[in-house]
């Protein structure tokens, strides 16, 4: 029997499988099936298409079907779905969507991938007109023509796509509100992470953004187009459309239906080699399991960068090689205005869930030296392992340059190393790049701190709560040092030099980055201050308006 590889799907995974395939066995039979139109596309690049930062969607494109024919000798069908697969007799049925005509196939090795599809919410009037997903060059055609000047457009979800349509859209001059069930946008960030980002949308880029509630009912006209949305809280916003980005679920049913063993969040399982039970079977891409490097869990981080990377291990053992996906570290980055949120490893909410005994830090840092122009603020968030010491994960953003530093994280994540050694790392140094010493080391030196309980810090949410339960504190602003001590009183007023104060006293340190306060609170406590912790990270200006708040 002839060698036949036949691929299901045709985006990311499987025409990077083919391609691989083809040039590690340049005689082997290839066949990729998909149900969709388009193969080889950018579906990460759909944002900015509809931006317009570029005019023609053919430029999503990577390759053609009729390249991958001329060129690699690959038989690529489009609009043809599998309805069925038989292990047992190594076999895929076929239907034309075109023509609706079924057919047999046979193979002896197959790749299923499928990807995934985008979550549709249970709601009155989602079947209305003008309500889209951002999944495919036909989807970003559609919502291109709709993002007109003077319309108004509700985003139903804040991840990576919803942020990245919200810049779109806002650039196109289209009114957008942007709604998010979680009590935070971004779901993927801590929180206080969340919070600076959304202060700098709403605050810098006027943006309108409802947390904590859903749409109830979408609202109709006589034709069927999206009037106006109610939400769960009884607000009504007018819409002329309606983006729904709240997730993907993988596609894996034909996986199911065909007796193959489902792991997490229903994703087809594979071991290393991108293999499923069936060892003639493999899977990757969005439809598959992956392995958290960190947690040594399974994982599901539906990216294009992972799809290739899996696409291309199991090319490589289908043709007789020996290939291993190590997993993922869930590293992500994107851009949201000039703002870049980017991230690898585990966060603190994952931390927690797992039980970790883990100590973290956040810091305010310029991505340069402070004199050179354009330099801009970063905010830096790391995690490690108390007993192992192990650095655990890392959540930067801002204005300024923070994929490279989240992509060393990234590195030092991989290479499994403790914040000991990694300050130890030789970084580059030059004023328009950097400061003197890194962003990064500053923050893993100051977590560093916090471990050998060098320092104590809080973050300002617990100052909030301590606040809120005690009588009092003193507070100390680091940024003015000849003003030295005010006194933060919820129940009296008075200001006082906190010098004069009984060395009992509970004291915060506070000031616009956290380097200042770190310096101030480790000079009180040698003059023999007990309690004394910093605030870190300092203050935003969502939280100095906080602040302001609790002056009574």
């Amino acid at each position: 029997m002839e060698k036949h590889l036949i691929i299901i799907g045709g985006v990311a995974a499987g025409t990077k499988a083919a391609a691989k395939a083809r040039r590690d066995d340049p005689n082997l039979k290839i066949t990729l099936y998909t149900a969709g139109k388009d193969i080889s596309y950018s579906a990460c690049g759909i944002p900015y298409y509809v931006e317009n930062l570029f005019e023609n969607s053919n430029r999503l494109l990577v390759r053609s079907k009729e390249a991958f024919k001329e060129k690699e000798n690959i038989n690529i069908l489009t609009s043809h779905k599998i309805i069925e697969l038989n292990p047992d007799k190594k076999s895929i049925t076929i239907e034309n969507l075109e023509t609706h005509e079924t057919f047999e196939d046979s193979y002896s090795k197959l790749l299923i991938a499928t990807g995934a599809r985008p979550v549709i919410p249970h709601i009155d009037g989602i079947d209305a007109n003008n309500i889209f997903t951002v999944r495919n060059i036909e989807d970003a055609k559609n919502i291109k023509k709709q993002a007109q000047k003077g319309h108004r457009a509700i985003i139903i979800g804040s991840g990576y796509i919803g942020l990245e349509m919200l810049e779109a859209l806002q650039n196109k001059e289209v009114d957008t509100t942007v709604i998010e069930l979680s009590n935070q946008i971004m779901p993927a960030l801590d929180e206080e992470m969340a919070i600076e980002l959304q202060s700098y949308l709403e605050l810098e880029k006027n943006c309108r953004i409802i947390t904590n509630d859903s749409i109830k009912k979408i609202i109709k006209d006589e034709n069927n187009n999206v009037q106006k949305i109610e939400t769960q809280n009884g607000q009504t916003y007018d819409a002329d459309f309606i983006i729904v980005c709240i997730g993907v679920v993988p596609n894996s049913e034909i996986a199911k239906n065909a007796g193959l063993e489902l792991g997490y969040k229903n994703t087809i399982k594979v071991n290393k080699h991108m293999q499923t039970g069936n060892k003639d079977i493999y899977a990757a891409g969005d439809c598959a399991s992956q392995y958290n490097i960190i947690t040594k869990k399974e994982t599901w981080v539906p990216l294009g960068s992972t799809a290739n990377k899996q696409g291309r291990v199991a090319a490589i053992n289908i043709t007789g090689g020996n290939a291993e996906f190590k997993g993922v570290l869930g590293s992500a980055v994107t851009k949201v205005f000039d703002f870049t949120v980017s991230f690898t490893g585990i966060n603190e909410k994952t931390a927690k869930a797992l039980n970790y005994d883990y100590e973290e830090t956040l810091i305010r840092y310029r991505d340069k030296a402070g004199y050179m122009p354009g330099s801009q603020e970063l905010i830096i968030k790391v995690l490690a392992d108390k007993k192992s010491r192990k650095l655990l994960g890392a959540q930067i953003i801002g204005k300024g340059e923070a994929d490279k530093r989240t992509n060393v994280i990234a590195t030092a994540l991989s290479a499994k190393m403790t914040v000991d050694e990694f300050l130890e790392v030789d970084l580059t140094y030059a004023p328009p790049f950097s400061p003197a010493i890194d962003p990064i080391l500053t923050a893993v030196q100051v977590l560093k701190n916090k471990m050998d309980k060098k320092s104590q810090a809080v973050k300002y949410s617990e100052f909030e709560k301590y606040l809120s339960e005690h009588e009092h504190c003193y507070m100390v602003n680091a940024s003015d040092l000849d003003e030295c001590i005010e006194e933060y009183c919820v129940k009296s007023n008075g200001h006082k030099e906190v010098e004069k104060e009984p060395k009992d006293n509970k004291v915060f340190v506070f000031c616009e980055g956290g380097l200042e306060s770190y310096i101030i609170s480790q000079r009180l406590k040698e003059k023999g201050y007990k309690d004394v912790k910093f605030i870190e990270g300092g203050l935003s200006k969502c939280l100095k308006k906080k602040l302001h708040k609790l002056k009574m």
